[in-house]
């Protein structure tokens, strides 16, 4: 497929920039943004006000009960479809420091790869939207389409605003699809078109009896021992076969339509090399579950972390008095957050009442676009004309993202456009983006706009 003229002047005008590009990303990394120790928000929201206004957008900072958003509007092209570009320009902690081969906001350039926190997650992925923009009014003084540009500075904290923000902000936000630059590529290193996202919930389970520690000889068989309290709880929700058993869990989940198993079908996937790299020998039961299954279209049950008892050198012959187990579900479309926190605090008060069930506050619904919808072949001539290949369509992200706000508060389509390299390394020391990842993002957002203006 030949990009049309108007598109390939944008492509030159990126190519010709390409160094300056880079640079401009560098500085915009130099400038911590890391939501959850309120590091750099203010400021960061600010230079980006000041960098879109530059650009040409009509640009606020709008408050927020926490963090704000920032919002960039171009909407000149009367009778063309209006896309909101989702991003958020919040960053994860960069703890352990000890970790990085170089500080994690000092961008450094090794073999091809730009080092820095946020880089991939998700500064990089935006600024490549950012520039998108940019190179086609630089070239045609307009855009091919409008555009609506909302950066949230909470997503590394899980979103707690953004709903409330969109409901209030109906009418700022009125759009017919949003496309959101975010996370890697397929494993593959394919590049892929993603038409939803898991949502997730998490909670606690405590457990105290005795008043103290107590002597395992002296007290063993007769004071209860709360780790073998969770311990039997959580049996009664997840079995050895590996299907979840609170009851109700999977009430309303429908199978995934047909286009949906054709589409993970044409997935790569190598099962061995996956487990090789993980050091697995098998994979989580059922065993008999197809790999994609699991990760587009079933729900989850993970223990994050289990506390209690004697975890020193040597032995220590005591029987504790407290422990606690964290978990998270990812959900699946049509379970509701509130809905399955219900169910487990049912499940729990039913099969261990002594046990205390915590709710935590983060929490995220699922979201889901039809593979079917309209707007699937213009995002797919776009990779097209960018990439040089058709992208590959991925039912369900596997992680989670508020794309929710879009399908279930707009009721608008929601996709998402991943740029980064599936070794990002995101939330994770030595951060990084392939600069090749970068440059072919940017084209891609330009095409974006081109298709859907066409």
């Amino acid at each position: 497929m030949t990009a049309s003229p108007d598109l390939t002047s944008v492509f030159d005008h990126i190519e010709r920039n390409r160094s300056a590009f880079l640079d401009r990303l560098i500085d915009y990394l130099r400038h911590p943004s890391i939501s959850a120790q309120n590091i750099g928000i203010t400021e960061v929201g600010q230079l980006l006000v000041g960098m879109l206004t530059g650009i040409g957008l009509e640009t606020s900072l709008m408050p927020t009960k926490g963090h704000p958003m920032v919002v960039g509007r171009w909407q000149k092209a009367p009778g063309k479809p209006t896309v909101i570009l989702y991003g958020h320009y919040d960053v994860q902690p960069p703890e352990p420091l000890d970790k990085w081969i170089s500080p994690p906001f000092e961008p450094t350039i090794r073999d091809g790869r730009l080092y820095a926190r946020g880089v991939g997650d998700n500064k990089g992925q935006h600024f490549a939207q950012i520039l998108a923009i940019e190179s086609h009014l630089k070239v045609h003084g307009t855009l091919p389409c409008n555009v609506i540009l909302l950066l949230e500075g909470e997503e590394e904290i899980g979103s707690p605003h953004i709903a409330d923000f969109v409901r209030a902000n109906r009418d700022l936000l009125q759009a017919d699809l949003s496309v959101t630059a975010d996370g890697p590529r397929h494993a593959s290193g394919a590049a892929a078109l993603k038409f939803g996202s898991r949502g997730v919930v998490s909670f606690e389970l405590r457990c105290r009896h005795a008043s103290r520690d107590v002597h395992s000889g002296n007290f063993g068989g007769v004071v209860p021992n709360p780790i073998w309290t969770l311990v039997h709880l959580l049996g009664t929700m997840k079995n050895a076969a590996g299907e979840i058993t609170i009851e109700g869990f999977h009430d309303g989940v429908e199978p995934p339509a047909p286009e949906e198993l054709a589409a993970i079908e044409r997935l790569p996937l190598d099962v061995e090399a996956v487990k090789v790299s993980l050091g697995l020998t098998r994979l989580d039961a059922p065993a008999d579950r197809p790999f994609y299954d699991r990760l587009c279209f079933q729900p989850t049950l993970t223990i994050n972390g289990f506390h209690g008892g004697y975890g020193g050198p040597g032995t220590k012959t005591v029987l504790p008095n407290e422990a606690f187990v964290k978990c998270d579900i990812r959900l699946v479309h049509d379970q509701d957050p509130a809905d399955i926190l219900r169910k487990v605090a049912a499940h729990v008060a039913q099969h261990a009442p002594e046990v205390e069930f915590v709710a935590t506050k983060m929490g995220m619904q699922p979201s889901k676009t039809p593979i079917a919808s309209p707007f699937t072949a213009p995002l797919v001539r776009a990779f097209v004309a960018a990439q040089g290949v058709e992208p590959l369509l991925v039912p369900a992200g596997f992680g989670s993202l508020p794309n929710y706000v879009f399908t279930k508060i707009l009721g608008i389509p929601a996709f998402g456009t991943p740029y980064a390299n599936p070794d990002e390394a995101n939330h994770a020391p030595n951060e990084n983006l392939v600069l090749d990842c970068f440059y072919s993002g940017i084209r891609t957002g330009a095409a974006v706009l081109h298709e859907l203006g066409a």
